[in-house]
Formats: structure tokens, C-alpha cells, sequence
């Protein structure tokens, strides 16, 4: 996760999910850092999550082929 303008009240951050890089608000999650792994939904990161959760949640992805859109 790459911050984007962090002493903005409007936080962003570019997130990689399945090689994908994309810009997404952090406006739920205002404590996310630099390797976080967090669950987005429509451009907005709304929860935190550990690396093991993380892992189960793109391993049932992949088992759906969903991992890469």
C-alpha cells in the first residue's frame, strides 16, 4: 500500500490486488499503514484484516477465478 497525500482529511492510498494497482479511499480505515492488508469495496477500503485472513480470502478467489478482476 502506497499512501497517497497523508495529512489530508480525505486519505487515499494505491493498493495491489492480483497485480492490479489501484487508488482507493482510506476514509474508513484511517489508521491503515504501509502494509496493511485491507478488504475494499467499491474504491473504499473498509476493514483491516491480517496477512493469514488475506491469504484465505484470495486463496477462495483463486479457487472461484475471481483472483484477477
Amino acid at each position: 500500500m502506497e499512501l497517497l497525500d497523508a495529512d489530508s482529511p480525505f486519505t487515499a492510498a494505491v493498493v495491489e490486488f492480483g497485480g492490479l494497482r489501484r487508488q482507493v479511499s482510506l476514509a474508513c480505515v484511517p489508521d491503515a499503514a504501509i502494509g496493511d492488508y485491507v478488504l475494499v469495496h467499491a474504491g473504499v477500503a473498509i476493514s483491516r484484516i491480517n496477512a493469514e485472513e488475506a491469504a484465505k480470502v484470495l486463496a477462495a478467489l483463486e479457487e472461484l477465478d475471481l483472483g484477477e478482476e
